[in-house]
């Protein structure tokens, strides 16, 4: 399980606020293939239980910012087979605006 109660709670409630105002919220979570570049950091997680937004970098040296499905992340594998984990210490510590600036600067999401 990629994502447990409180952290789908946590990302649909900043969902909920973004959509009063626009809102930087800090990532409240990362994801990652363990045999592949590819990292997520996500902060909203829409209505549909699926949606979710954040910076996405796949390993090509473009991270962006978007939208990604968690069912399609779900099941992805990496070159070995290995599914995509969660960083269980992963801490924020500034707004997702912060890491997309880095990650424009390194090509990658420096988390």
């Amino acid at each position: 399980m990629l994502l447990t109660r409180e952290l789908k709670n946590h990302l649909c409630h900043n969902a909920e606020l973004s959509e009063i105002a626009e809102r930087d919220h800090k990532p409240v979570v990362k994801l990652f293939t363990p045999d592949a570049n590819a990292t997520w950091l996500f902060s909203e997680l829409a209505a549909d239980g699926d949606t979710l937004f954040g910076l996405c970098d796949l390993g090509h040296g473009c991270p962006e910012l978007g939208y990604a499905s968690l069912s399609e992340i779900s099941a992805l594998r990496g070159r070995f087979g290995l599914l995509v984990e969660r960083d269980h210490h992963f801490r924020a510590d500034k707004p997702l605006s912060g890491y997309a600036d880095a990650a424009r600067i390194h090509g990658r999401i420096v988390a």
